[in-house]
């Protein structure tokens, strides 16, 4: 197996530590950092593929830290935090992160949120090399390329996060179809619904603003007030 490599970033080393050995044992190579400075060194240095990142730290905490990535980087990143509230993981999300686990957690939980967003990156990120398909989705000013995951809105190539790109799929190849947020949530996270509707609103959200949505009279993604979202043709 291709060796994968993971950024642990947590100023507890015992929660550091513990994350470690879950994902060693399912065939990562773990890199530990325990600020943010010690984090972007091993980005710089490594071929990091994923972040899983401690909001409260010492010094630049995690969603500053995360902002920074996103700017550079769409690798996934999994935000880990003892604050559970709803506006507290709207914020963690809005900044970047594709998912949000509330401390103290389950280790095996956090390993398969772990693999299912690496199963997302590597179907996003395909090697070069690999032959481009002809599966394309063209509805308005939106072009959709499946097979080499390039998105175009209006002329311009957007860059989407893999949960990003998979939301404008599932909406683009369903066109005139209504998708609620429970919906989305289960087609898109492949998991039972819990307290997912602000996590789809602020994955959306994030979307509509990369395709520059609100500065164009006609939306792609249609808001269809107390039911969900849609794409029409």
């Amino acid at each position: 197996m291709e060796e994968v490599n993971i950024l642990v970033v947590d100023d507890e080393k015992e929660i550091a530590d513990l994350v470690e050995i879950y994902l060693v044992s399912d065939g990562y190579k773990v890199h530990k950092a325990y600020s943010a400075g010690e984090g972007f060194i091993i980005l710089k240095q490594k071929n990091i593929e994923l972040v899983v990142l401690d909001i409260m730290m010492p010094g630049m905490d995690g969603l500053e830290m995360c902002r920074r990535i996103r700017e550079h980087n769409n690798i996934p990143i999994i935000m880990l935090s003892a604050k559970s509230e709803d506006l507290d993981k709207i914020l963690g999300l809005s900044t970047g992160a594709d998912d949000y686990v509330v401390k103290p957690f389950n280790p095996l939980e956090l390993s398969a949120r772990v693999k299912s967003q690496l199963r997302r990156y590597k179907q996003l990120n395909p090697n070069s090399s690999q032959e481009k398909g002809d599966n394309e989705i063209h509805i308005q000013g939106l072009q959709i390329h499946k097979d080499n995951h390039r998105v175009i809105v209006y002329g311009e190539e957007i860059k989407l996060t893999p949960i990003e790109f998979d939301i404008l799929y599932l909406l683009a190849s369903n066109p005139g179809r209504v998708f609620s947020t429970d919906e989305i949530f289960e087609r898109v996270w492949n998991e039972k619904v819990y307290e997912a509707n602000n996590t789809v609103m602020v994955h959306i959200r994030r979307l509509r603003g990369k395709m520059k949505e609100d500065t164009r009279n006609a939306k792609i993604i249609t808001t269809v007030w107390g039911v969900g979202y849609k794409i029409e043709k």
